[in-house]
Formats: structure tokens, sequence, C-alpha cells
């Protein structure tokens, strides 16, 4: 069974207590939402399944995911995000617990979310900044440099024929083109700006990233990706660059803020999670 649950009142208040460009740098905000629907879903589905010592992450709650992540990302998740989506899941199960153990239920007619959201009141209250220092951040900026580095951008167009032309084709339409066919009169333009290395190497493939590096602007080139060939022409690149701690030292510092109370966060809603037997069924044949 599949069903599509929309984001609760206390989710989307719980969101929006950040700015929205600092959740679209999260790489977990996807599984943290995922997480939220997979646990609506579950008790949907299981409103009674388990022990109260036992929580049991079911077969139905494995395929929800899939579906889950699939419909976001277009692809099914790999083993560490399965094994990243679960452990949302389970957290979001243990605060539920814990929530009903305190009776945050009580006097709350809305939906089983703001006891989890309670619950984690209560856990955050017990979180506590270590001391902070220049050395501590320059640290932390240096660790995870690939998340302020500029990496090299670029701008470039792709002519695509249609069907699936293969390499003789793309090239002989490639030779056309550079002699001054317009580069939409037998095939749809579509144009790229600004467009990151890294986006390059998970859309293209590494090969393909490597020879648009390479390619000389204003020149039509026939390119191999792992998806196909390419007619494609480079109109600028812009190379990376190192990002300065001093001019992003306030980022690092909120950033080293969130990332040490959700990982004190994590330990303490682990530890909680200790008091339960955890079981993941078989996947359904």
């Amino acid at each position: 069974m599949s069903a599509q649950l929309p984001l609760s009142p206390a989710v989307q208040a719980a969101l929006s207590r950040r700015p929205l460009s600092r959740w679209a740098r999260e790489p977990l905000l996807h599984f943290l939402l995922l997480g939220a629907l997979l646990f609506g879903v579950d008790r949907w589905l299981n409103p009674g399944s388990g022990e109260a010592s036992e929580i049991i992450i079911s077969a139905e709650v494995d395929e929800e995911a899939r579906q889950l992540f699939k419909a976001k990302r277009g692809q099914d998740p790999n083993a560490e995000e399965m094994t990243a989506l679960r452990k949302v899941w389970l957290e979001n199960e243990v605060l539920y617990r814990e929530g009903l153990a305190l009776q945050l239920d009580k006097g709350d007619t809305a939906i089983r979310e703001r006891v989890i959201f309670k619950a984690l009141s209560v856990v955050d209250g017990g979180t506590k900044l270590p001391p902070v220092s220049d050395e501590l951040l320059r640290g932390w900026f240096e660790k995870h440099r690939a998340k302020y580095d500029e990496p090299a951008r670029f701008d470039f167009q792709e002519a695509v024929l249609e069907g699936h032309a293969g390499e003789a084709a793309v090239r002989a339409f490639v030779d056309q083109l550079n002699h001054g066919t317009p580069g939409d009169a037998r095939a749809g333009l579509r144009v790229f700006k600004g467009r990151p290395h890294g986006n390059l190497l998970q859309s293209y493939g590494d090969g393909f990233a490597r020879a648009l590096e390479a390619a000389p602007p204003g020149q039509w080139l026939a390119l191999e990706s792992r998806e196909g060939w390419h007619a494609v022409r480079l109109e600028a690149a812009s190379a990376a660059r190192p990002a300065e701690f001093e001019v992003l030292r306030g980022v690092v510092l909120q950033d080293w803020t969130d990332a040490t109370l959700a990982e004190q966060r994590s330990a303490a809603v682990a530890a909680l999670a200790r008091k339960y037997a955890i079981k993941i069924e078989a996947p359904a044949k």
C-alpha cells in the first residue's frame, strides 16, 4: 500500500525556523522530510504494531521509503541512503514513544508529529554547546571545506537530436553546426548557465566533465556521457575558487552550531533507543 501524506503544520513550522537557504544546503533535508512522511505512513498502516519495548522497522516502512525517495530523487536509494532513512524513522519512533511516556500528548489533539516535536524539545533542552574558538572553527571549516569552496562553473549549450542518436549521427550533426547550421534547426536547444562541476559529474559522468573542461569555447563538440552522445558547445567557464575563513566565519559558526547540536541530539535519542529491542524485517519477496 502506498500513500502520499502532506507535511503537518508542526513539521512546516519546525522547518520555517531556519531560512530557506540554510535548509537548502542541508544534505539530510530530504531524509528528514521523508522520515516524517514515513513515520506518518507507518502509523497509519500499523497503528498497533509491536510491543512497548520493541520497535520493528517493517518491510512496509522500507518499501514506502524507497517509493518516497524515488519520487523525490528519481532513483532508488542505495544502501547508505536506505540506512539513513531508517535512522530518521527510528529516531522519530523513539521520540514519539518517549513523548507518550512523558504524557506530552495530553491536551494536544493535533496529529502525531506534534508529540515527536514536543519530545524533541525536551531532548534539545539537554544539549549544550562546548566553548568555541577560532581554532576550533578553522579546523571544522577545513574539514568541511568542500561545502564552502566555490566550484568551477560552466555555461554551455546542448543541441538534442530526436530519439537516441548514436555517435555517428551526433558527430555528423556537430560538423553541420560548426559549418553554420543553427543549433535549433534540427534539434531542441538547451542552455545551461553556471553549471557546477559536481553537477556535471552527477548528470553526465567524469569523462564528459573532463572533456567539457578542456573544450575550446564557441565550438560544437560530440561528447560522450554515461547516457549516450551529446552535441555540446562550451560558452564560458569560471575556475574554482577556495573559500576564505575570515569572510565566512559567521556562516561557519552557524553551521558548526547546527551540526554540533544535531550530533548531541542524535546521541541523546540513540541513548533512549537502547531501551528498545530494534528489529528489521526482511524485505517482502
